[in-house]
């Protein structure tokens, strides 16, 4: 089962709105897939639990799963509780399997256009890190995800290989985070939103890049 639906980002609907209709689809989804005896649930997560919009600073680049949630909105907490909500549901029953996919800013081949423009302003698309995730890209990581056999609860962040920006993704970091502690070298433009457990447990390998479309 995948479950994508509900309200997809921060400020469409008033906050007490978007915590209800969040909250309680996810909650439905879940348990009809319990009650329905399916063992297999893949659902779409956020990056914001990361600590998006990065307002303060993340604990460590690039940011991965390993640090404890830091919701900065209504939405990101909403996504953080679904996951709380998936782990105890799986506690339940040993045999469901739930993968949460910490999607990062979901971009179309149309709106790489504007792309070239965020070099003019690094401070632009600091709040995510510079990440986004070709929607094609996106799908292929939900089949993979399906295709995940372990039980228990997981979630994975989703993200493009490259960040949107034609900057070195070292001199980003240099300049808008300089405090902040780097954990390995950076490739030219490699996502700050690691992707390396998707890539070693889903065997999760981007395929776009905005580049072929500038």
């Amino acid at each position: 089962m995948v479950h994508l639906a509900a309200v997809p980002a921060p400020g469409l609907m008033a906050d007490s709105a978007t915590f209800h209709h969040n909250i309680a689809v996810t909650y439905n989804v879940f348990q009809a897939a319990r009650r329905q005896g399916i063992k297999k649930v893949v659902y779409a997560s956020s990056e914001t639990v990361l600590g998006l919009p990065f307002a303060e600073d993340p604990p460590y680049i690039p940011v991965d799963e390993e640090y404890d949630a830091r919701p900065e909105s209504t939405y990101s907490l909403v996504k953080h509780l679904e996951e709380q909500m998936a782990a105890q549901m799986c506690r339940w029953d040993a045999s469901l399997s739930i993968v949460a996919l910490r999607f990062s800013n979901v971009m179309h081949p149309e709106d790489y256009a504007q792309f070239p423009a965020f070099d003019a302003d690094a401070t632009a698309r600091r709040w995510n890190l510079w990440g986004y995730i070709d929607a094609r890209d996106g799908a292929i990581a939900v089949a993979k995800a399906l295709d995940y056999e372990p039980s228990g609860f997981e979630s994975f962040i989703i993200a493009n290989a490259d960040t949107v920006m034609s900057r070195t993704s070292a001199d980003l970091v240099a300049v808008q985070f300089p405090r902040v502690q780097v954990t390995k070298e950076l490739g030219e433009h490699e996502t700050l939103l690691s992707i390396d457990k998707a890539r070693r447990l889903l065997g999760y390998e981007p395929e776009h890049t905005w580049r072929e479309h500038v």
